[in-house]
């Protein structure tokens, strides 16, 4: 996200000056980097969360043509900074296909109901469904072999889906900006954010270099984004804003099981998302991957929750304790309170043996050996913790905070993270920057120019009858692209076909003032 945002400014205003700091010893290095995520380029097309199925029967697919249009809109953003140079490539993504797989007669039922719904919908009019386990087993041969003939299957696939490593766009991303003049500071940890009398901010940083000299120092900024993973809740509290009182943050640590044996790898090629079990949370959803990770495929299955009072893998065991306050004691007690199940999952989650992880991994390949796997520990996820009926409720998607002035922002939650990147941080420039949102479109429209053709063809409900509505449901925002001052904003729409192999050169540089400090 902080990479996209820096991205953006960079192309919209050159001659700003930028500054990212980055309190580990690399770019990238917590839930962004490969490993520590499951790189799915989430589009709605396997993931079952987007689709929940209503009181009548039906299925509510306004959520997932919403997040489909979101990863097309990043999709886009990638293909213009490939194509204009400021990427040297872009093997950061591969093609893998995503595939929906269920057991059992009404998780069948479910998903012909699902596949009736989202095919009804253009954007998922190239999904495939099938019922036969041959036809599935030539799909995914490892989730196939040695299943019980009798055993009521079924599974969508699309071809079009998408492994991305985020760790090596993240990295190639900052890169650029360093080459355009962005000072990037590792090992610096902001520790205060204080408000200037003059406008915009005060940062204290700490330099986390055992030879740093002079340790402290400081950082004025008109702008300051916050996008910390875990660690941007104590930061959004340090700068005392009235729009962060009342939120929390709810740790949840996970793991993969992995493996990288030629023999397996090479029979299965695609994220197969199943369904979570009864009455378990959106993140326990189980799938198996193939992963892509530095050109080297791999195989993850997971994820397997635990718990930790950390808000980064390279944070404090006192990081939850940091960010209670009077404000948001009363949601967090209620989001105990109420979800009990919640605390019971994450309790069986971390007394489970390695037999029972296996178990749950033969439920998605039968043939799984114990020798093939190894587990890896993935990123932190802090879910957001609000106001909310009685008391406090639990949001397992992402949340934007931004002041009342616009000089300040940060970004909550997890799901579905990076992949909404460029739909998140559109958002941001419109709210943050209303004066000078109008006049950034037409560039923005330039970088991804299916923001301008469907604001030609205009808004309003989906064709095909399915819902597109124009707020974020995982940002709680509105329509990110709509101006501040209320008049018709855009959507966008699925991203162009693959791009030629011939790449245009990189544009020249313009010369860049020090004038206006933005972090």
């Amino acid at each position: 996200m902080s990479a996209t945002l820096a991205t953006l400014l960079s192309e919209l205003e050159p001659s700003w000056r930028i500054e990212i700091v980055e309190r580990l010893d690399g770019i990238a290095l917590e839930s962004t980097d490969a490993w520590n995520n499951a790189g799915t380029g989430h589009a709605a097309l396997c993931e079952l969360n987007y689709t929940p199925e209503r009181a009548d029967g039906t299925i509510e697919i306004g959520k997932a043509v919403t997040i489909n249009k979101q990863f097309a809109l990043s999709c886009q953003l990638w293909d213009h900074l490939v194509d204009e140079g400021r990427l040297p490539h872009d093997g950061f993504r591969s093609p893998v296909p995503h595939l929906t797989f269920v057991r059992g007669a009404d998780d069948v039922d479910y998903l012909r109901r699902r596949y009736a719904a989202l095919s009804a919908h253009p954007r998922f009019a190239h999904l495939e469904y099938s019922e036969d386990p041959e036809t599935i087993a030539s799909w995914a041969p490892l989730v196939m072999a040695d299943r019980a003939p009798d055993e009521p299957v079924a599974a969508t696939r699309a071809t079009d889906g998408l492994d991305v490593d985020f760790g090596t766009l993240t990295r190639l991303m900052v890169d650029d900006l360093v080459a355009r003049g962005t000072t990037v500071r590792l090992q610096h940890e902001v520790r205060r954010i204080r408000r200037r009398r003059g406008g915009g901010w005060r940062l204290q940083l700490v330099d986390r270099a055992w030879n740093a000299s002079p340790r402290r120092t400081t950082l004025d900024a008109r702008f300051v984004f916050i996008g910390a993973g875990g660690g941007a809740l104590r930061l959004l509290q340090a700068s005392g804003i009235d729009e962060i009182k009342g939120y929390g943050g709810f740790p949840i640590s996970g793991q993969f099981l992995r493996t990288t044996d030629p023999a397996l790898v090479e029979q299965h090629r695609g994220k197969v998302y199943g369904k979570a079990a009864v009455g378990s949370p959106p993140m326990s959803v189980p799938h198996l991957d193939t992963r892509v990770v530095a050109g080297q495929p791999a195989l993850m299955f997971g994820p397997y929750a635990g718990w930790s009072m950390k808000f980064l893998k390279a944070g404090s065991w006192t990081d939850l304790i940091r960010t209670v306050r009077p404000g948001n004691l009363v949601p967090l007690l209620a989001v105990a309170l109420h979800n009990l199940d919640l605390l019971k999952y994450l309790v069986s989650e971390v007394l489970a043996t390695r037999d029972a992880r296996l178990r749950t991994l033969r439920g998605f390949m039968p043939a799984a050996r114990d020798r093939d796997w190894e587990m890896i520990t993935a990123g932190q996820r802090v879910q957001v913790i609000k106001r909310g009926k009685g008391g406090g409720v639990l949001e397992f998607g992402t949340e934007l905070i931004t002041s009342a002035d616009g000089s300040i922002a940060g970004l909550l939650g997890a799901s579905p993270g990076a992949s909404t990147a460029a739909s998140a941080m559109l958002d941001l420039l419109r709210r943050c920057f209303p004066d000078r949102f109008a006049g950034w479109r037409p560039r923005l429209e330039a970088m991804m120019p299916q923001l301008a053709e469907t604001a030609a063809r205009g808004t309003g409900a989906a064709p095909g009858g399915g819902e597109a509505p124009d707020a974020d449901p995982d940002l709680e925002t509105d329509d990110p692209t709509s101006p501040a001052d209320g008049t018709e904003g855009v959507g966008y729409e699925p991203g162009p076909e693959p791009r030629p192999a011939v790449r245009r050169p990189a544009r020249p540089t313009p010369p860049r003032r020090r004038d206006t400090p933005v972090a």
